[in-house]
């Protein structure tokens, strides 16, 4: 193992699961799939439940004093927010008219491919680049929007060390990008890109930079001046807030200038039979009743995670992720897909079992419960690229800690034996 003896104390057991009920209240538990969805401390499941306890209203639309306070709750939330990823002013306000509230990332992402191209006059001979390591959300929007707009799609690609290197980003990124949309760590790989360099380098060309922040918001300090983006893209429950709320960033200027994606209620400052004049942002991208009690329960999840501190709770997930990666690279029949330095795994491990397809994998480990992910993990093109149709994806959290991996090795040295009787 590439840990030290005091590394490996450091991750022996975790002072966190006590704080998460479904965990502390299911002890033989072993949860490695926090890259789908974290799960919830107490403190979150508290909030939710308070909200809808003592000021359940309709947030904007009411004048009494439960609406104000459900409207209070929301703005609180997104100055959160704003903090939370380094969206302030030179004085540290926070920006909080640059946070807009969606469903998911996925939706944010939508949000952005339908609208900003009209910002950048998207058309013929342009050219939007993504990476081959695009979830589906930060991909098919994008094949959409050229098929629609006449622009090329061009892919930016990782070198045999899974890293997307300097000759590549001035190869791929030039003087026809309009538009960079890319993730910031690669949800099967593991991998964080050098996203502030790409960002440079599309500016240097004249395009706007949008990011995929769903898997590093939840698990690195995360500061959008220092990443140099013009948007960004995440989603709460991957961070320990509720499902079914995400987060949008953008410079003010930008947002101003995007048309809205959805059109109703509260997002208009007038109508008339025959027009509308829509409302300053974040509204005009907010249409309908917002989820209040999410936002709310998110403002929690954020000063959870900062009650411990996100540079300390990276370190964990670092040891964590390198001790998962020795310690499936030592079983002779697992082949670890991505980078072999453990370090470089930002929370997600990928890996396949010589053999035995990655859903009887999952299944065989479930009866043990053991929980991780098995399957294409909507990024088709990546598997693809890498000769892989599925994979298997186990995936850690601050809350995990050494022995659920040692339950993993067990579990998989189980289902060898399941197909190949015991060595």
């Amino acid at each position: 193992m590439s840990l030290t003896a005091a590394q490996m104390a450091e991750i022996e057991s975790s002072p966190f699961k006590q704080d998460f009920p479904l965990l502390s209240q299911n002890p033989d538990l072993v949860f490695l799939d926090s890259a789908a969805t974290a799960q919830r401390p107490a403190t979150v499941l508290d909030a939710e439940r308070r909200f809808y306890e003592t000021m359940n209203a309709n947030p904007l639309r009411g004048l009494y004093r439960l609406s104000v306070e459900a409207t209070a709750a929301i703005e609180d939330a997104r100055a959160h927010i704003a903090r939370f990823i380094g969206a302030v002013d030179e004085g540290g306000k926070p920006l909080s008219d640059e946070i807009v509230f969606t469903r998911n990332a996925s939706e944010s992402l939508n949000l952005v491919a339908h609208t900003l191209p009209e910002v950048v006059g998207l058309g013929p001979g342009d050219e939007v680049a993504i990476s081959i390591m695009e979830h589906h959300s930060n991909l098919i929007p994008w094949q959409q929007v050229c098929r629609a707009t006449g622009a090329s799609l061009v892919y930016l690609r990782p070198d045999e060390n899974f890293e997307i290197t300097h000759e590549e980003a001035e190869a791929k990124i030039g003087s026809h990008t309009k538009i960079l949309s890319i993730t910031h760590v690669s949800n099967v790989l593991g991998v964080e890109n050098p996203v502030a360099a790409l960002a440079a380098r599309a500016h240097d060309m004249g395009a706007l930079v949008v990011v995929d922040g769903a898997q590093s918001v939840p698990h690195l300090p995360v500061d959008v001046r220092e990443l140099g983006c013009d948007l960004l893209a995440f989603s709460a429950h991957k961070l320990g807030g509720p499902m079914g709320i995400g987060v949008l960033w953008g410079k003010k200027q930008l947002l101003d200038a995007m048309p809205p994606f959805l059109t109703g209620g509260e997002m208009i400052d007038s109508v008339t039979e025959t027009d509308a004049v829509w409302a300053p942002v974040p509204a005009k991208f907010e249409a309908g009743t917002q989820d209040a009690a999410g936002s709310y329960a998110t403002d929690a999840a954020l000063s959870y995670l900062e009650r411990f501190g996100m540079e300390d709770l990276e370190r964990r997930e670092r040891l964590l992720a390198t001790y998962l990666t020795d310690a499936l690279a030592a079983l002779p029949f697992v082949h670890v897909i991505g980078p072999s330095d453990g370090s470089r795994h930002v929370g997600a491990v990928a890996f396949n079992v010589e053999g035995i397809h990655p859903h009887d994998v999952a299944s065989i480990l479930d009866m043990s419960g053991i929980c991780i992910r098995a399957g294409h993990h909507c990024a088709q093109p990546l598997l693809a690229w890498l000769g892989e149709s599925s994979t298997c994806r186990a995936s850690v959290a601050f809350y995990n800690d050494k022995a659920d991996i040692d339950r993993l090795v067990e579990g998989l040295n189980v289902v060898w034996s399941v197909f190949h009787g015991r060595q």
